[in-house]
């Protein structure tokens, strides 16, 4: 294993638990070999063989002691670290007895212990940040069973979202006629796939030839063409740039369609194009102060696979792993509950739980498969802050 010192990798042989950290100052100039040599010299047979620091070497019980020193006016200062794989008693007894050296070659010499450190602590905590990049990065670029069953029903998902548009009943969203810029999609799968990702300024061309209403369309809003990344694509775009006005032109990936791509994967594809004005608006149900609060609380608040619960005060009453949200959503005991806020899906369960716990809003890092969501409770994300 590895175990990084000021920048510095130290390799260990054994299966590290802990690590002996003893700062050293000798009254003259030495080499390392001479402290170490002191180190193994001066602690030999002092408390019989099994504690002997060649023994516990060559056993595999202590590895490789790294020094680090400097000389400077006729006098040498330096850091020792040792690593163990044996338990604390004995690891304390080991730093005891190097504590003891007092001379190095012919000079006067003090060790002094600064720490014993649980190196398996250092790890969990890199094993749990690692957990939470993975569950994070995961949970954006991979598309879920959630994500397969809610395609596979999306137009009975989709219905009560999509209206019609024009006289030739194109597909699209609701926000179609409240935003100034409009993103103009192939069919209606396509239109179902962006109302997932959050985006209903959306309008579908439903057909080979452009509709009328698309041409008009283009006169009084900003068009993004969002085509699919194939010849039908190339086709369309051929099309489109004859009859109507397009502000730009967004491609999926080559060789993939629009209505297959992931919910992150819509964004990201939107995201050098999208501008503040086609974010979704603050749902109206959330008071003004509490979304400043949700704003400022964003910061802090992503990439920690955190949960935070506030009072109808906008007092913090509840902070806890998302892994245990659930639990103490249904806890007795969490009482005056009225806000929601953390960093990771919004599934059926928790927006359950939210109603029958009383709370008035919750805001996740997203939205997944929701087939009821309360006329009372609120359900965004913390990318509508």
């Amino acid at each position: 294993m590895v175990f990084l010192e000021h920048s510095r990798l130290i390799e260990l042989s054994t299966p590290t638990k802990y690590l002996i950290r003893l700062k050293f100052e000798i009254e003259g100039v030495v080499e390392r070999a001479d402290v170490v040599g002191a180190i193994f010299g001066q602690t030999e047979g002092l408390f019989g063989p099994e504690f002997d620091l060649n023994e516990l070497q060559k056993t595999w019980k202590i590895g490789r002691i790294e020094i680090d020193l400097e000389s400077r006016n006729d006098r040498t200062f330096g850091e020792v670290l040792i690593p163990t794989s044996t338990d604390f008693e004995t690891t304390s007894l080991i730093a005891a007895t190097v504590e003891s050296v007092d001379r190095v070659g012919p000079c006067n010499a003090k060790f002094r212990l600064i720490s014993m450190e649980d190196v398996r602590v250092e790890k969990v905590k890199q094993i749990r940040e690692r957990a939470k990049e993975i569950a994070r990065d995961w949970s954006k670029k991979v598309m879920t069973e959630g994500d397969k069953v809610l395609k596979d029903i999306s137009e009975s998902m989709g219905k009560s979202k999509v209206v019609a548009f024009g006289k030739e009943k194109l597909p699209a969203g609701p926000a179609l006629d409240k935003s100034d810029t409009v993103i103009l999609v192939e069919g209606r799968a396509d239109v179902l796939n962006l109302l997932r990702a959050g985006i209903e300024n959306v309008v579908g061309i439903e057909g080979t030839g452009i509709p009328q209403s698309i041409i008009e369309l283009s006169k009084s809003k900003k068009i993004i063409a969002f085509l699919d990344g194939d010849r039908g694509g190339d086709l369309i775009l051929k099309e489109l740039s004859q009859v109507a006005k397009i502000e730009k032109v967004v491609r999926a990936p080559a060789g993939r369609e629009v209505e297959e791509l992931t919910p992150v994967e819509v964004t990201e594809c939107l995201s050098s194009v999208i501008q503040p004005s086609m974010k979704k608006e603050i749902p109206s149900m959330i008071k003004p102060e509490v979304a400043e609060r949700i704003r400022q609380l964003k910061p802090s608040l992503e990439n920690t696979l955190e949960a935070i619960v506030f009072d109808e005060n906008l007092k913090e009453i509840l902070k806890v792993p998302v892994s245990e949200l659930a639990k103490q959503l249904e806890s007795e005991e969490l009482k005056g509950a009225r806000y929601l806020v953390f960093d990771g899906i919004v599934s059926q369960r928790i927006v359950d739980l939210s109603e029958k716990r009383g709370l008035l809003a919750v805001v996740g890092h997203r939205v997944g498969e929701i087939s009821r969501k309360p006329q009372s409770l609120t359900v965004s994300t913390l990318d509508d802050f």
